[in-house]
């Protein structure tokens, strides 16, 4: 039992990474995404990486098997079951706009119609005190018809549950004694015991839209594992940037839904502290989607909770954006203007070169044509493009478009660099991040392709491309730590807080995380606990997450003043202000639970190969200019741009201007010219 593996299933490939524990190779590879059963393309990828499977100790992948349902609507059929008289709360939802001049803008449709909501007695108060019992026989009429009329899941919120779940207990009892195993009961404070009823209820809602979806999945990966005598358990990697075995997931499915993406984030987190740097931005272009996410002072950019399609979610996230942008995307002419994304050629038929049908021109044959792609020795030589196939496509457009070929596929390229650039400015120009502060670190199997192009839009002066880009986000994974997050409702005014209280349920819950990461394998000596706070000033709605020290802090003298202090200060940095006369209030306490593998050697380069480079003719500006194609395996020292670096798993594209190191790391160091 040797090597740990991860994997990262995309649209187009499925990325794996194997490192060996004797020897601390780490190797990389890719097979094509197979979309009919994502099972076959995972054994297939193993199989590049792992002779002897059976010699696998860990296995953790990234799955966007829950995300893809909800953005195809095509996940569960959910039964809503809420308190009498709160019916209508989730398709109230709120009255705020979120594009405020968008003229045709229209709330997101809600993934329970309200003739599937259903109402049951019984009331708590806002102190969770019993007034009125649970109506039991209601709860069982919701059984009744969620088992005539076939439905997948049961999402249950009751008010005030939050605050005690006795009720939403006993109705999942109820639901899950008639219904058997068939149907998911997904229970909101399981979910999220948290405050806010319309949030509640959405993150409830969610996770039985897609949990049936992911629980399929990932059964279905656990049999295959147990089918060739795999004893190796499956783990899962979380929108929170941690890891969870597979028996878990199936229980807390939508903790899985930004699961692919993140392990980019996590790789990030890994690989700025390799470069002693606290702040990156990180790029994931695959061949459908482009991601987007933050380091800030060496930890992910993290959020207590988000937006995913327009609906609430309560869960910790890595916040993320992601649009419409990668190698498949196709390039199209409308309103008499070029138009790139989002719509993707994907695996299946593919961009025009890979030979599968395609005949659209995509961002993969626009670098075709301009010569920024060596056909003979794509995605390390498994497959060959036809690059006359992309000429075609990339002529075409360019005869509707009336302009010349190589001038259109340079345009098709600026635009999706212009709309990647936007992306980033999203994530922090627009939240008063000034991206010129971050290294740009690249990765996907198109990111570092396009990386220095992106950079110069931002004016940011250093891009790095890891070893193995392509396979980035997988070997992310195995960068990344088990982690459980448990939270507690604590509404307390400054004035009449209790520090030794606090202090006591911080235990209770450091106890309870501590148990959760032993459920989950983690030796007792890796195991560590971080709690935070939710606080806000007195009349405010919502809140800033302040980290602890640790569970016995607030015990201590004078803590009511040092964290109103520390609130102050975490305000202004948000939003620029303070308002330190003001009290502040206590609302959530936040723990963390983190169970730590032994770090994986960075994925450094072998022996230098001695393969010889050699020249093509690659477009950069409208001009011709004769480019060196190397392997990257035999780069070494300092190299002045234009260059083209080849490797298994992706492409780098050193434009003229530009140059190249390669640091102790094996990671390549581009300084960009503005």
């Amino acid at each position: 039992m040797t090597y740990r593996v991860a994997m990262d299933i995309g649209g187009t490939f499925t990325d794996v990474v194997c490192y060996d524990e004797r020897s601390g190779a780490v190797t990389a590879s890719k097979a094509p995404t197979t979309p009919g059963d994502l099972a076959e393309g995972v054994f297939a990828a193993l199989g590049r990486v792992v002779a002897d499977p059976s010699a696998i100790s860990f296995f953790v992948h990234g799955t966007t098997q829950g995300l893809n349902a909800l953005l195809e609507r095509k996940g569960a059929r959910v039964l809503l079951l809420t308190s009498r008289g709160a019916r209508d709360v989730y398709q109230i939802a709120r009255g705020n706009r979120d594009r405020m001049f968008d003229l045709r803008y229209r709330k997101p449709a809600p993934l329970v119609p309200r003739q599937d909501v259903m109402e049951a007695g019984g009331r708590l108060d806002y102190r969770g005190r019993e007034l009125v019992p649970l109506d039991e026989e209601a709860v069982r009429a919701a059984a009744r018809r969620a088992r005539a009329e076939g439905f997948d899941a049961v999402a249950v919120c009751l008010l005030f549950s939050f605050a005690d779940p006795a009720h939403e207990l006993r109705a999942g009892e109820i639901l899950r004694a008639e219904l058997g195993e068939d149907v998911l009961v997904v229970l909101s404070h399981e979910v999220a015991r948290e405050w806010r009823e319309y949030e509640r209820t959405s993150s409830a809602v969610m996770e039985a839209y897609t949990g049936p979806v992911v629980r399929r999945y990932l059964g279905r990966i656990e049999r295959r594992f147990a089918e060739r005598g795999l004893a190796v358990p499956v783990h899962v990697m979380q929108s929170s940037g941690g890891l969870v075995n597979a028996s878990y997931a199936m229980r807390r499915p939508l903790q899985t839904l930004l699961s692919g993406p993140v392990g980019g984030t996590m790789g990030g987190v890994a690989a700025a502290r390799l470069l002693g740097r606290g702040n990156a931005i990180c790029v994931d272009m695959g061949g459908t989607s482009f991601d987007v996410s933050l380091v800030v002072n060496g930890r992910p950019d993290l959020s207590a909770e988000a937006r995913i399609e327009g609906h609430p979610v309560l869960m910790p996230v890595v916040n993320l954006h992601t649009i419409g942008a990668g190698g498949g995307s196709i390039a199209y002419a409308e309103a008499g203007a070029l138009r790139v994304g989002p719509e993707s050629a994907g695996a299946v038929p593919g961009p025009a070169c890979y030979g599968r049908g395609g005949t659209q021109a995509t961002v993969t044959d626009a670098n075709v044509v301009l010569g920024r792609v060596d056909p003979a020795w794509f995605a390390g030589g498994l497959m060959t493009l036809d690059a006359e196939a992309a000429g075609i496509a990339v002529a075409e457009l360019a005869g509707e478009l009336g302009l010349d070929p190589l001038r259109l596929a340079e345009g098709v390229c600026d635009v999706a660099n212009a709309r990647m650039a936007q992306a980033i400015r999203t994530l922090t120009v627009e939240h008063g991040v000034e991206p010129r502060e971050f290294a740009l670190v690249a990765f996907g199997g198109a990111g570092a392709m396009h990386a220095v192009f992106i950079a110069r839009e931002l004016g940011i002066s250093e891009v790095v491309v890891p070893r193995f880009p392509g396979a980035f986000s997988a070997w992310g994974m195995l960068e990344a730590d088990v982690r459980r997050d448990l939270t507690h409702p604590y509404f307390r005014h400054q004035d009449t807080l209790d520090g030794a209280d606090m202090s006591g349920n911080l235990v209770k819950l450091e106890r309870d995380a501590f148990e959760a990461l032993a459920g989950q394998g983690v030796p007792e000596r890796r195991r560590r606990v971080e709690h935070a706070v939710d606080m806000r000033y007195e009349g405010q709605d919502y809140t800033l997450t302040i980290p602890l020290r640790d569970a016995a802090e607030p015990a201590g003298p004078g803590f009511a003043a040092e964290i109103a202090a520390r609130y102050a200060e975490a305000h202004t940095s948000r939003y620029g202000h303070a308002t330190p006369e003001a009290p502040v209030e206590f609302v959530m306490l936040r723990s963390t639970g983190f169970g730590s593998f032994p770090r994986t050697a960075a994925p450094a380069p072998g022996a230098p190969e001695q393969a010889e480079p050699h020249v093509r003719d690659v477009i950069f500006d409208g001009a011709v200019h004769r480019t060196p194609v190397l392997r990257r395996s035999a780069l070494e020292g300092e190299l002045a741009g234009p260059a083209i670096v080849v490797e298994e798993t992706a492409t780098t594209v050193v434009p003229p201007g530009c140059l190249v190191t390669v640091d102790d790391n094996g990671f390549l160091i581009v300084k960009v010219d503005q």
